[in-house]
């Protein structure tokens, strides 16, 4: 179990860094290419149309709810709106392609449109919800700062060269990486200890069918359980398989994917608490309603 904790913290330690710094660099040329006021405007309320466009948006992305962080940090240094905002982040990895193609391939397309339907539903719901409770005011106003200036960017002074501006996209980055890489280690630490000392059959004996409490039980063990996008399918498959009911498999599914303890400390750099309790409050609810519609419904 030691061994298997410390691959993977070597392994999420690489890939999430690798994510994060190349996920923040690519939102730093986009910005560079696509002005602020833009991506305002296409994430704007337009009678609902930036809600849905924001869903969309996450849909195409191929983010697991960590790498979600640095485009949401993009997001917010454009000043898109909070609702939308809102709906991207919860979005973004519950709807990704690597899992929509993976639902497909195990559970079926009529089972993927369900899951997709949900998912998407309250997703924009949350977010407007969210926007109309005035939870705006609970990001940290940090978060809407950009990073200092270098040298580079103040002798530049805005004219750089090709060069110049890669290089002064790169030691954003890298200035955004520094700040947050505490709360990605001591996340991936946490995660790494769950995923090497709680093995498999235990899921199942706490969320198998017969347990009236499996889909809560289910929801909420997914968040600390952090499942890769690739594997959080193959793996709910071989849970069920062990006994466990398929509205529980939905509701780990849904809390797995959509958020982890990784992002939840992630968040709480750029989120005050009340926030932070808002986000996993919409996963779990969400887990738990696709987990009890689904055994109602199939």
């Amino acid at each position: 179990m030691l061994q298997d904790t410390f691959k993977m913290f070597v392994f999420l330690t690489v890939e999430l860094t690798t994510l994060f710094l190349l996920i923040s660099y690519l939102v730093g040329v986009l910005q560079t290419y696509v002005p602020p006021h833009k991506i305002q405007a296409m994430l704007s309320d337009k009678h609902g149309k930036g809600y849905i466009i924001a869903g969309f948006l996450g849909a195409i992305t191929p983010f697991c709810s960590c790498s979600t962080i640095p485009f949401l940090k993009g997001l917010l240094r454009a000043k898109a709106g909070f609702g939308t905002m809102m709906v991207f982040l919860f979005a973004s990895p519950l709807l990704n392609p690597i899992i929509i193609g993976l639902f497909t391939v195990t559970f079926g397309l009529k089972v993927t449109l369900f899951y997709f339907v949900i998912a998407m539903g309250v997703s924009v719901i949350a977010g407007f919800g969210l926007e109309k409770l005035g939870f705006e005011k609970h990001i940290k106003p940090e978060a809407y700062l950009a990073p200092a200036a270098t040298g580079c960017q103040s002798a530049c002074g805005g004219k750089s060269s090709p060069e110049n501006k890669w290089k002064t996209i790169w030691l954003s980055t890298w200035s955004d990486f520094k700040k947050v890489l505490p709360y990605l280690i001591g996340g991936i630490a946490i995660g790494s200890l769950i995923y090497g000392f709680m093995p498999t059959e235990l899921v199942a004996k706490y969320a198998n069918s017969d347990n009236p409490l499996a889909i809560p039980v289910a929801a909420v063990i997914g968040i600390p359980l952090y499942i890769r996008a690739e594997a959080v399918i193959p793996l709910s498959a071989a849970l069920a398989a062990k006994g466990m009911g398929l509205g529980a498999v939905m509701a780990l599914i849904i809390g797995s994917a959509g958020a982890s303890l990784t992002e939840v400390i992630l968040l709480k750099a750029i989120f005050k608490n009340q926030l932070v309790i808002a986000f996993v409050g919409v996963i779990i609810s969400m887990a738990i309603l696709a987990g009890f519609a689904y055994q109602w419904l199939f």
